[in-house]
């Protein structure tokens, strides 16, 4: 995916948007990788309820994806690596809303400059969040100014690494007293695993899907 990713005739991003729930009809199954938390969340367990921005930046070199990584002394998921976002807030009009509120919140960077395209499979996290993944476009334009009480960087990896099977791992950690299957990239300086990996791995194969 090049520079021209923006433009509307773009045949990688009609295959895009192919691939994505539309955005007026968010999905409301449950997490996709429900079995893979089988025995590690309560059995009545109500999930809260939260959305990410998942934000593509066309470059000249190739269409890259907007990550973060939080802050060290955060609560939860502290020192690594994430999409922006959060909770949806009864104040928010939907998880396009919350995902925009909070990616201006979190990195500084405003709606005005973010398209977005459409859902990925709801996920639910291991602290219990159901997170609904929106897809959109940022301007390349964009000047990220990280809340440093909850972003420690800002940075972009090449879209075309994390579609590559061969940068996906699986690690094998402990939980709870038993073994859990992780998934990881490959990439250089920074730690990409767990339920944004997982987010990712979701993209690859709803794209592999409109082929």
């Amino acid at each position: 995916m090049g520079a021209d990713f923006l433009d509307g005739d773009s045949r990688e991003r009609t295959r895009l948007l192919a691939a994505l729930h539309p955005l007026d009809a968010a999905p409301e199954s449950d997490g996709w990788n429900l079995d893979d938390l089988s025995g590690l969340l309560p059995d009545d367990a109500s999930h809260a309820q939260a959305a990410v921005l998942v934000g593509l930046v066309p470059r000249a070199d190739g269409v890259q994806v907007l990550l973060t990584r939080r802050t060290d002394g955060l609560r939860q998921h502290g020192g690594q690596v994430s999409f922006p976002g959060g909770r949806i807030e009864p104040s928010d009009a939907d998880a396009v809303a919350a995902a925009l509120r909070e990616t201006e919140e979190e990195i500084g960077v405003p709606a005005a400059l973010i398209a977005p395209l459409g859902f990925l499979d709801p996920l639910v996290t291991i602290t219990g969040f159901r997170v609904l993944p929106l897809v959109a476009v940022i301007d390349p334009a964009y000047l990220a100014r990280p809340d440093p009480n909850e972003v420690a960087e800002v940075f972009e990896v090449p879209l075309a690494f994390l579609l590559d099977p061969d940068n996906l791992t699986t690690r094998t950690l402990e939980y709870k007293g038993r073994a859990r299957h992780v998934l990881e990239y490959r990439y250089p300086s920074q730690r990409i695993w767990g339920a944004t990996a997982s987010m990712l791995l979701n993209l690859r194969q709803r794209l592999e899907t409109t082929r």
